[in-house]
């Protein structure tokens, strides 16, 4: 097998457990996944928002889990740990789920959306949006967006800094399509702090002082 070939089917077979997995604990708020080679195998990160049901009452769950990944995916001895999400509600995939979620509970598709978008901000997001697609009002397609705050939408600065995730759920009229975008309490690059000239004096007194 040549390099491209190689890395083009271990991508397309990252997907493929990414999509089990997502389906398999979405329960567990399912928040995404880190697969690398080692010496002794194949180390792979779960995160999530509740690691107790992934692990399972005395590990049961999560020693199918590595056989199945071994057997049905082909991963060379499998090492698996979980590790808990600290900011749920900064995570876009654990509150696209979230979303999927609540219409299936039958939770009107605008509240459900309106809901995540508040919890998402509360957790102190400097911006997101939630597109929500499929036969909302009629038998016709459509989407809904609601957005809040600031959020990159083109270029690198976007790539590094925005989460997003989409998540998928199966009701009578259809399928529905969920978007996440968000946009974290970080400083972007391009952002310039302008100082007192006060703060100016005392750094300046202060790195004299040094010298001597």
């Amino acid at each position: 097998m040549s390099i491209k070939r190689y890395f083009v089917h271990e991508g397309y077979k990252k997907m493929q457990i990414d999509e089990y997995l997502m389906k398999e604990f979405e329960k567990a708020g399912y928040a995404g996944m880190e697969m690398y080679k080692t010496p002794l195998g194949t180390r792979i990160t779960i995160y999530a928002e509740r690691p107790g049901i992934i692990i399972g009452r005395g590990g049961t769950t999560i020693k199918k889990l590595a056989e199945t990944l071994e057997k049905r995916f082909g991963v060379e001895r499998p090492q698996i740990a979980i590790a808990q999400v600290q900011n749920p509600e900064l995570n876009a995939k654990v509150m696209a789920l979230r979303i999927a979620r609540a219409m299936e509970k039958g939770v009107n598709f605008r509240r459900a959306a309106f809901v995540a978008l508040r919890q998402i901000m509360d957790a102190g997001a400097r911006g997101a949006e939630i597109i929500i697609s499929g036969k909302l009002r009629s038998e016709r397609a459509n989407y809904e967006k609601v957005k809040a705050g600031e959020l990159l939408k083109a270029g690198e600065k976007k790539e590094v800094l925005v989460d997003e995730a989409k998540a998928e759920v199966l009701l009578k009229p259809g399928k529905y399509g969920i978007k996440v975008r968000i946009m974290p309490p970080v400083k972007t690059p391009d952002e310039i702090t302008i100082k007192e000239k006060a703060e100016l004096e005392e750094g300046e007194e202060s790195g004299d002082n040094k010298s001597e």
